[in-house]
């Protein structure tokens, strides 16, 4: 629906008035969004070849956009890992919609032109509704309607792993509308899930889909070859992939080969060079410098925060370890910065104790229940003699803690890339301690006079007494592996999404300037805004809701400048 000027503000904050609900942080540890999360991972690497909607774009416009390419410079923002909890969306959004940002270190910081969303920009699983509370509401609220005096900025976005989980029916609903629809006061410019925009001083962006696999649809490729026939010698391209393949081939060797034969194939024969290659699906920034380019990592739109103090210090590029029988030189790429910092990261990491029970309370019910009936179980072993018949309550042992010990092992597999030893070696390490802190507490129940009262009254005590205690404590165990796991990179990811962090959010301005060179303004937000005031009686183009307090913001690392390919 396109946004309409005369459209009257909200005078409250509640969704009849907002046209949307603000949704709170996905707790992704959830028993239910467990299930829903392995159940999208399973369902999308068996019947994805069949739900991906690639090659039915072809049929859709194959526009190559000019943002300015005439002009002397311009703007442009970039956001990524966008539509997860409300006060980290809209905060992020309500920054990218001010006219311009001032930032210590940095002169003034205009609005881009030009927003592009690099990946995920809905949380947990794609969906109408889902899109319109994460992303469209909090956007909208933040620009209701293209600024004033100005002309309407674009929107261009690139399709992440959550956003293909219904093989990207919601997502090309929303987004590829070619300019005849809008997301608040920008415009939908694009027509499929990827996309080439000419910008000033011969940049060029390609953002291109390589999500599920390792090879890029012939659509696509047909697309970008169209795109490439106009770049030549004194060209210069940011590449924006959905995923950091550079970083993820640590532990995937293949997780950079779409993006290399890309590359290969694409870029290389132009003449061209790549100076930059931007994405999100890490939800943190990091750059890493080398001796032709920048790789920068920026996925703080929203998203829950992900550590740094895991990133390798050095990484080769094309890793050495690739399957691909036809790879590029590898070069040697140093990390120069990250936001938060490694401190910092650790400090957040050390937080899982209080945060991860907090965030997801459903996950201490579920433990305490799993070892509430562990320990029934096994008291009953302990109270009734071999060859006794009449029993308090009957509870298959061997089959809860086999649940326990299976269920701890597949936890700690990785979703993608190989299995290690050390996936193992941990995963049945912590089922142990899980099943060995069972028994204690069957030791300790058995001892009590709650097991002697008449029935039902020992399942009750049971149920009331020991079921949150035995939460609390398991989950308080999980916090722990999670913690001394990650050291291996095991689970890591896991020690940030069960805390769901909302602070430590990130996005970049970038400007081309006239003398062709690009500088990239990395915006840090330590702390988000969590008290919105409601404005209904300011202009149409001004934001909804304003913080109740200013929202500091400061530079994650001075500006990167990033010189442009020389003309021969």
């Amino acid at each position: 629906m396109t946004v309409d000027a005369e459209e009257p503000r909200p005078r409250s904050f509640t969704p009849q008035q907002l046209g949307f609900t603000p949704r709170g942080p996905v707790p992704w540890l959830s028993p239910g969004q467990l299930a829903v999360t392995a159940l999208r991972v399973v369902l999308s690497s068996w019947f994805g070849a069949y739900l991906d909607k690639r090659e039915l774009q072809q049929a859709l416009p194959d526009t190559v956009f000019d943002e300015g390419a005439d002009d002397g410079e311009t703007w442009f923002d970039y956001v990524s890992d966008i539509g997860d909890g409300f006060d980290p969306t809209y905060t992020v959004a309500y920054l990218l919609a001010q006219p311009e940002l001032t930032v210590a270190g940095a002169p003034p910081l205009p609005r881009g032109r030009v927003l592009v969303m690099g990946g995920d920009e809905v949380y947990p699983t794609p969906s109408n509704q889902q899109y319109e509370d994460r992303l469209k509401g909090p956007y909208k609220a933040a620009l209701p309607v293209p600024p004033r005096g100005a002309p309407e900025p674009s929107l261009y976005a690139l399709p992440g792993n959550h956003d293909w989980y219904d093989g990207l029916t919601a997502f090309i609903r929303l987004f590829a509308k070619s300019g005849k629809d809008s997301l608040g006061g920008r415009r939908n410019a694009q027509s499929r899930s990827y996309f080439a925009i000419a910008l000033p001083q011969r940049w060029w962006l390609f953002a291109v889909d390589t999500q599920f696999g390792a090879y890029i649809d012939e659509p696509q490729l047909s697309y970008f070859r169209r795109a490439a026939e106009r770049l030549g010698p004194g060209d210069t391209v940011i590449v924006c992939p959905p995923t950091p393949g550079w970083v993820e081939a640590e532990n995937d060797p293949g997780a950079y080969d779409a993006i290399d034969y890309f590359v290969r194939t694409i870029i290389e024969p132009t003449g061209a060079q790549i100076r930059l290659m931007l994405s999100g699906d890490l939800h943190h920034y990091a750059r890493y410098a080398g001796p032709d380019r920048q790789l920068v990592t920026c996925g703080g739109g929203g998203a829950y925060l992900y550590g740094t103090h895991g990133l390798p210090k050095d990484i080769p590029v094309p890793p050495p370890e690739s399957l691909s029988r036809k790879t590029s030189p590898t070069k040697e790429y140093h990390l120069e910065a990250t936001y938060p910092t490694r401190p910092d990261s650790k400090r957040y990491a050390a937080g899982v104790f209080f945060r991860m029970p907090r965030r997801n309370p459903s996950f201490l019910a579920l433990t305490g229940l799993v070892h509430t009936l562990f320990m029934l179980g096994l008291v009953d072993i302990i109270n009734h003699p071999v060859g006794v018949e009449q029993h308090l309550i009957t509870v298959p042992v061997a089959l809860v803690g086999l649940l326990i010990l299976g269920s701890a092992t597949a936890f700690a597999m990785p979703k993608v890339g190989p299995r290690r030893t050390e996936h193992w070696l941990f995963g049945i390490a912590h089922g142990i301690v899980h099943i060995g802190l069972g028994v204690l507490g069957a030791q300790a129940w058995a001892h009590l006079p709650f097991v002697h009262w008449r029935w039902p009254l020992p399942l009750i005590a049971a149920f009331i007494i020991y079921l949150p205690v035995s939460g609390f404590v398991a989950a308080e165990v999980v916090a722990l592996y999670l913690l001394v796991a990650s050291t291996a990179q095991v689970n890591f990811n896991e020690l940030y999404a069960g805390q769901s962090i909302v602070d430590s959010k990130s996005f970049l301005r970038c400007h081309i300037g006239t003398d062709g060179a690009l500088t990239i303004y990395p915006i840090a937000v330590d702390r988000v805004c969590r008290q919105w005031t409601v404005r209904p009686t300011d202009p149409a183009d001004q934001p909804w809701l304003q913080p109740a307090r200013p929202i500091a913001v400061k530079l994650a690392e001075p500006p990167i400048r990033v010189e442009k390919a020389p003309v021969p």
